[in-house]
Parts: structure tokens; sequence; C-alpha cells
């Protein structure tokens, strides 16, 4: 079977794909680091005045925020839930501006907030589990409508 111009991946979709694996990369990685010696990590959020729940809970947005970013699934949830996370990050502990490494990761989490932003706003593309689900017939209309 021949393919068609208009079922091949454009470059923006590539992009795109690209985008969705680079930020989510951060989040994956953290999210492992914290789950390999999850005794420290409950460690330092209780230090930070966190409980054990709010690190367990950090870890599962981690790890399925960035799946879900990464495969393109639910991906607008995703990174609006990451782009919220990075905020609150950047203002609740980053915000000793008289240290440059402070500032440097304040604004590093609005850069990354801001990448998840347009992400949520635009969508995961065409290379996304996201479009292969909205492709199915007898979706429920509200549905298709969250994976566009």
């Amino acid at each position: 079977m021949m393919e068609n111009a208009s079922s091949r991946p454009r470059l923006a979709d590539l992009i795109l794909l690209l985008g969705r694996l680079l930020l989510s990369l951060i989040f994956l990685h953290e999210g492992w680091s914290l789950t390999v010696d999850i005794t420290a990590t409950v460690d330092i959020f209780t230090k930070l005045g966190l409980s054990a729940p709010v690190a367990l809970a950090t870890i599962a947005l981690q790890i399925g925020a960035g799946l879900s970013v990464a495969a393109g699934f639910l991906s607008r949830f995703g990174a609006l839930a990451l782009a919220l996370f990075c905020l609150a990050t950047a203002l609740l502990f980053h915000t000793n501006f008289a240290s440059q490494n402070e500032l440097l990761h304040f604004e590093k989490d609005l850069a990354i907030a801001g990448g998840m932003f347009v992400l949520a706003a635009s969508g995961a593309g065409s290379i996304s589990i996201d479009r292969l689900l909205r492709k199915r017939t007898g979706m429920h209309h509200w549905l298709r409508a969250v994976l566009s």
C-alpha cells in the first residue's frame, strides 16, 4: 500500500515528538531517582517540611505525567500538570535570588513550565497515542475532544 503525503508525519510532528521526549526526560529521570532510594527521598521531603504522601505524590506525578507527555497519551493533561508543578516548585523552593544557583533553577523551572504550557495548548501532534485513539470510531464526543 502506498503512503500518501498527508499520512506521513510532517516536520512539525517530528519536532513535537522530539520536544515531548526532551521535556519528559527530566521528570522521568527525577521520578526514577526519587524512587530508587525512597527512604532518602522521604527524609529529604521531611526536612523540607513535607510528608511522605507528598513525596509519593511527587514521584507519581513526575513519572505518570512524564510518561503521558512522552507517549502523547492524554498529553495535554500531563503537560498542564507538569507546568503547574514547575511553577509551584519555582515559587516555593527557588526564590533565594541572591544565590546564582537558585536563580538558575527558578529560571529553568519557568522555562520548562512555558514549554509545557505550549504543549498543553498545541497537543502532542500526529505521532502520539492520542492521535491513534482519536482515529477510532464509536468514541464518545467528549473523549475525542479531550484527545484533540
